[in-house]
Order: C-alpha cells, then structure tokens, then sequence
C-alpha cells in the first residue's frame, strides 16, 4: 500500500477544493516516463501509477524573492509519484519509494528531511488495494488477489499526506532548464483500521481539512506536532467494495474502473466490514 489510487478531479476542482493560490501544473516539468503520460498529466487519471506525474498541493516560500517576509504559497504542481532523495546518484529507485511508513519516516535518511519541511497533500477520490484470498486459489495455484476500492464515506475527495524531495541531475549544466531538477513525492502510510485490514495491512495517511494549513506549513518543523499529524485519523471515516480485476493492468482507465464487481463473480472474497467469506465452497 500505496500502489495504486484514483485521481479523478480535474485542475479547476483541485484549485477550488484546496484553496490553490498558484496553478503551477502548467510548467515544463522533467518526467521518469520514456513514452506521454496516458492520460496525460494534470488530466483526471482513474489509474495512478508509480512513475507518473500526479497533482499534488504544496506549500512554497518564493525562490529569490527581495521580501524575506513574505508568506509561502499554496500551489498545485505535477510531481512524480516515487522519492528519489536528493542525495541519489540516479532516478533508478524512483519506483520502490512510492510510500514512506509513518512510524520510521522521521527516522530514515530518504525521508527525514523531506517530512521536516517538505510534507503535501496528494489529492484522490480513492485508493486501490489488493486483498489476498483466504480460501480460493487461481490458476497458478497461488492465493487469488481481488481489488477492491477504498473512499471516503462522505463521497469528499482524500487528501492524502505525502512528503516531497527535489533531486538534481548533474549532467544537465544549466540550473534553469527544466530537465535539471526532478521533484518526487512519496505516500505516508500507518497501520490498517479495523475493517480495512481485512483488505490490507496498510493505508494512506489521510489528513482531514482541520490539518491541511498544519501539515503543508514549511516552517513548521516540530517533532512533536509533526507526529501529531502522522497518527492515524479516527477510524469509520472510509468504505470499501471489491471491483474488476481490470485495474491490474496499467492500460485500464476511465471512471469503469470503479464499479462494483458483481457478487456472483467475487470467489473468496472476505466482506471487510462484516469478515463473511463471499464465494467458493467456504461462503
């Protein structure tokens, strides 16, 4: 967990909804990607990836301002889903840092500094996860993993909490060209809520609205009311049904990707608010 979220609202939603000062998704931006971004970024994405660029709410001090005084802004900008710490030789790790657990992020030199001044809200309607089957096999004779999609009960989007990291490229000369600077993000996660860990072991870090301003403020950088904010929320806040299998494959898009799977194809599914075992000869 993270691996897989939907990231469906578009950027005039994401302004409004987050109170975006600066639209900054608009700027050239370096990608991991070989091939375009499908969809392409900034566009409503029902199926993010690691690696792709997402919208994600930060919170900036300006760069070579006069005004020293000045309040940071809260901007909207594309950022690959994937930390690489500025130390790294290379982007190759990009795709094994998607998460950061909260109960070593402060801790872990890839993600200490980043947690202390660099934390943001990753915008999404949900997220994916994958539950393995207690009884029912497939055909390779492993236990069968069947998706299943988590929400917000009260239908708002999740603002999830992440942390973000810039890494120069020291082959590219020119400080200013947009290939020099990658800018990455990684997903805060804590312990499983009841109910959910019937589906996973893990989730997102998903802060209320009451937080927001705390969590994205650059200059708050204590231990203690960082920690505060990495404790997981009060439980009952999320709901979750099983969904085709088509989201396991990163070429599935669209908003189909979240109907409910019907109850006749689900095969050892465990209901996670109740642990009834749908499907199969143990149902």
């Amino acid at each position: 967990m993270c691996g897989r979220y939907a990231a469906s609202a578009n950027v005039g939603e994401l302004i409004e909804e987050f109170d975006v000062e600066e639209d900054r998704t608009g700027e050239p931006t370096r990608t991991l990607l070989v091939s375009s971004q499908d969809p392409p970024a900034g566009t409503p994405d029902h199926n993010m990836a690691p690696t792709k660029q997402a919208p994600v709410v930060l919170t900036r001090h300006a760069l070579g301002g006069s005004d020293v005084s000045a309040d940071p802004t809260r901007q909207l900008r594309l950022l690959t889903w994937g930390l690489v710490p500025s130390w790294s030789k290379d982007t190759s790790g990009a795709a094994r840092m998607i998460n950061a657990r909260a109960e070593s992020v402060a801790t872990k030199p890839a993600f200490a500094k980043a947690v202390a001044s660099r934390r943001a809200l990753v915008p999404a309607q949900g997220w994916y996860e994958w539950q393995v089957s207690p009884t029912a096999v497939d055909a390779k004779g492993k236990p069968r993993k069947q998706p299943f999609f988590i929400h917000r009960a009260d239908g708002d989007l999740l603002a999830m909490g992440g942390i973000y990291e810039f890494w120069r490229d020291p082959n590219v000369a020119e400080p200013d060209d947009p290939a020099a600077w990658l800018v990455s993000f990684a997903v805060v996660t804590h312990a499983a809520e009841e109910g959910l860990d019937r589906i996973h072991d893990r989730q997102p870090l998903v802060l209320e609205k009451a937080d927001w301003e705390r969590w994205l403020d650059p200059d708050l950088t204590s231990t203690a009311v960082i920690g505060d904010l990495l404790a997981s929320g009060p439980a009952g806040r999320f709901a979750a049904y099983p969904i085709g299998r088509a989201v396991g494959s990163n070429r599935a898009n669209g908003p189909g990707l979240l109907l409910p799977a019907s109850r006749a194809d689900l095969v050892g599914v465990v209901d996670p608010m109740t642990g009834e075992i749908i499907g199969g000869p143990d149902a």
